[in-house]
């Protein structure tokens, strides 16, 4: 650095020393100006022009210009006033970097035509502006707690770039009462400091001392700078080891394992390094057996059982013990550890168990003895004393009842059942009352053996079945499980049928059931017309003694299918005939002109039959009602409407899938209609046709002689063939029964009637009974002990004729007995 700045220093002094010496002739004397340094740009300097005695305007004209000497041009000419004014902040220790007192700025003012040279001295005085420094912030010095008191260290000074009253002044070091400072003076005026230890060094107190050096020069205001002393005391081998203790006692369990830590000794050393590393090792005043008996670790301090301590062989060991270092002139320290063995509780309790029952039955008595159990402890005093317990956290139906010293009775608390619990795991646990308490535990398994004390139970007390009727014959109902939680023979359950006759038929002869696994069977095909339910028990038996069983309640219930067709019973017809129907022309609309009634066997939905037009002659003149069957006219007949009509009729009924049956009537319209007289219509009670007793047989002899009257009357009728002629009918005897032919039925329009007719089977009668429900039409057979149909009357809505009396019947198809 110093290179640098006075190379340019050398390259102007050249120039400066021609220009001199070209010159020097014209120079004149020397003007002097003091000014202090780091004076800001543009300040004031001196006045040339009024100093060197020149006129202003000269300056400009005469070209005058500043030359300066060895050094940087830091000052100019104001030309307009002739002032020395400062150009550049002067540093005057960058100038003159000795440590000199005085610093001269040499300059010349050259003016030409003609030429004139002023020399002219510029003294730059000194400020504090610069602080003390230290060469080194920080001085590190290692010291032996040995050292004595006086000694004295070198510290590296601090330097300042001022001079005179602003340079280095004193020191300061921060308070301590093991160090102080000597301030020295040298010959070039710089002032040096020496460390001195005034005070004993102990490591063991202060291992690291931290001091504050402060340098201060002599500006004002002053100016310091600091700098730090670290001293680490050095140790040496002055403090001997020590225990906490001069006597440890300690305790140790007899058969203790080996490698059992007794325990752990930590002396101190307030050295450090080499003079604090400990060795721990026996004196001679500790015995061989106890060496023996006991390791001790030299490095830890660790003591841990090594032989087998027994307490009846000896009850303490005295052991003595030293701590030494490892300094060049060890030290040490002593301690005496004495081990006290203490008792243990070794031996264990013993339990006996003798007259052992391994099984009791459920029923046995409360009370009853299972085992008597003995409990004993080869240890003595409270080691000794034991005490037996059963597991009764499980709340166990036993107790142990003490007989004696030492001996116990187990007995049956509460009653048993096998079915709760079938076999208990009993544990009796014995233990002393030594510390710690010793245990032992003895294990007995007790079976409980069943006995015959609970009945079959069936899942639920009712079951209720649905059966679909047409039935394949032995077909599984369902499948009855009776649970019996007993074993063996008493859990062994057979199913059986509880006797009961209906209509002198047995259940059995209805119904199986199988003996082992309760599966339920139908033995027939039933017919929801004939059976509508069935209601019986089912029994479950096991095969204990006494055997016990319980039974259930089984309801068999009937479900209806669509398997009967629709039967037309009127108008009645020969099998595959067309019937015949003649009317008057002259005929009102909605005139009755026939009614057709279907019967069904089924029941509910698949019983309820519609009536619709399958095929018609003329659909303008004629309507159906699809509920009860009336075929009605719906105009007067024109004479373009042919003589004769066919109309086909479907009865249908509502099973799924549906079935039906039709029927063909073909109407003949005449000028006029014959009418005959009515036979009265007997009243009957419905509940009449339920009784099969003597009214039935008398009931069945006017049938049949009305059939046979019937029969004739169409006989005659259709033989003679009479021409149709207009009767008037009174209305007393509108409900009379009019007589029929079996092709041609001639009725009045007044009369609303319905015909039973005749299968392969049975001969039908019909009656019409005039009763507050409607009419009624029973259908019976000719052979005494079969069933009939029973037909309800459900009143119909009034037509817009005259025949507003009639009524709509809807059939039931009673049961039918078989033949005999």
């Amino acid at each position: 650095m110093m290179a640098l700045i006075f190379a340019p220093l050398r390259t102007r002094l050249v120039a400066v020393i021609f220009t001199f010496t070209a010159l020097w002739g014209f120079a004149l004397s020397i003007t002097r100006y003091s000014i202090p340094e780091e004076m800001e740009e543009g300040s004031f300097v001196a006045n040339l022009a009024t100093d060197l005695g020149l006129d202003v305007r000269s300056l400009e004209e005469r070209n005058a210009k500043l030359d300066v000497i060895h050094s940087k041009n830091y000052l100019d000419i104001n030309k307009d006033t002739g002032e020395l004014v400062i150009r550049e902040k002067i540093d005057r220790e960058s100038i003159c970097m000795t440590k000199t007192t005085s610093c001269f700025l040499k300059m010349d003012v050259i003016l030409a035509n003609p030429v004139r040279i002023f020399n002219i001295e510029l003294e730059i005085m000194d400020i504090n502006d610069n602080a003390p420094v230290f060469r080194r912030k920080t001085m590190h010095l290692d010291i032996t707690e040995s050292t004595p008191p006086g000694e004295r260290f070198s510290l590296t000074n601090a330097v300042d770039a001022d001079v005179g009253a602003n340079s280095i002044k004193t020191y300061y070091l921060s308070e301590s009462k093991y160090f102080n400072i000597d301030i020295q003076t040298g010959s070039d005026g710089s002032k040096y400091v020496d460390l001195v230890l005034s005070g004993k060094l102990d490591r063991e107190e202060y291992s690291v001392h931290n001091l504050i050096l402060t340098a201060v020069d002599g500006g004002v205001p002053p100016r310091s700078g600091t700098a730090s002393i670290i001293i680490n005391v050095l140790d040496i081998n002055d403090n001997a080891p020590l225990f906490s203790q001069p006597v440890f006692a300690v305790n140790v369990s007899e058969n203790s394992a080996a490698g059992t830590v007794v325990m752990t000794l930590n002396a101190t050393d307030l050295d450090e390094g080499t003079n604090a590393q400990l060795i721990y090792s026996y004196t001679l005043y500790t015995s061989e057996k106890t060496q023996e008996l006991f390791s001790l670790d030299p490095n830890s301090g660790e003591i841990k059982v090594k032989g087998v301590i027994d307490y009846e062989e000896s009850q303490s060991f005295e052991m003595h013990i030293q701590a030494q270092d490892r300094g060049a002139n060890p030290l040490s320290g002593h301690c005496k550890v004495t081990v006290s063995v203490t008792d243990l509780n070794d031996n264990y309790p013993e339990v006996t168990i003798k007259s052992l029952k391994s099984s009791l039955t459920e029923d046995v008595a409360v009370g009853t003895l299972i085992a008597v159990v003995s409990v004993s402890d080869r240890d003595s005093g409270v080691n000794g004393e034991v005490a037996l317990s059963l597991n009764q956290q499980e709340k166990l139906p036993f107790l142990l009842n003490k007989s004696s010293e030492g001996f116990f009775e187990l007995l049956v608390s509460k009653p048993l059942d096998r079915e709760v619990t079938s076999k208990y795991e009993l544990i009796l646990r014995v233990t002393d009352k030594g510390s710690p308490p010793l245990t032992e535990n003895e294990t007995i398994t007790l079976e409980i053996l069943d006995i015959n004390d609970n009945a079959p139970a069936f899942s639920q007390s009712f079951y209720t079945i649905h059966v679909v009727e047409n039935n394949s014959p032995g077909a599984l109902l369902t499948s009855l499980s009776a649970f019996d939680p007993d074993l063996n023979e008493n859990q062994y359950l057979v199913y059986f049928i509880m006797e009961k006759e209906i209509v002198n038929t047995s259940m059995s002869m209805l119904f199986s059931i199988n003996p082992e696994n309760g599966d339920l069977y139908a033995l027939k095909t039933f017919d929801y017309e004939r059976e509508r339910d069935f209601l019986f028990h089912i029994e479950a038996r096991d095969s204990g003694v006494p055997p016990l069983s319980s039974n259930v309640t089984v309801h068999i219930i009937i479900l209806d299918q669509n398997d009967n067709t629709p039967l037309i019973v009127s108008p009645w017809r020969a099998q595959g005939s067309v019937v015949e129907e003649v009317i008057p022309r002259s005929t009102d609309k909605g005139h009755l002109v026939a009614k057709v009634i279907a019967i069904d066997a089924d029941s509910e939905q698949n019983s309820r039959v519609t009536y619709q037009l399958l095929q018609i002659t003329d659909a303008s003149l004629f309507s159906l009602d699809q509920y009860n069957g009336e075929i009605r006219t719906t105009r007067m007949f024109s004479y373009r409407d042919p003589r004769q009509q066919r109309l086909v009729i479907v009865a249908k009924d509502n099973g799924q899938p549906a079935l039906s049956a039709t029927v063909t009537i073909k109407i003949s319209t005449v000028e006029h209609v014959m009418s005959f007289s009515e036979t009265t219509e007997l009243p009957l009670e419905y509940d009449v046709f339920t009784d099969l007793n003597l009214y039935l047989v008398i009931g069945l002899g006017a049938v049949s002689f009305l059939l046979l009257i019937t029969i004739l009357v169409i006989i005659v009728l259709k033989c003679q063939k009479p021409k149709p002629k207009a009767i008037k009918i009174p209305p007393a005897n509108r409900n009379s029964v009019i007589s029929r032919n079996s092709v041609i039925s001639q009725r009045s329009s007044t009369i609303a009637d319905s015909t039973l007719i005749s299968s392969d089977a049975y001969w039908y009668s019909l009656f019409l009974a005039e009763t507050r429900k409607g009419k009624v039409v029973v259908r019976q057979p000719i052979i005494p002990k079969g069933a009939g149909y029973f037909v309800s009357s459900i009143p119909r809505s009034i037509g817009p004729s005259e025949t507003t009396d009639s009524r709509a019947s809807t059939l039931e198809q009673e049961p039918r007995r078989e033949l005999p």
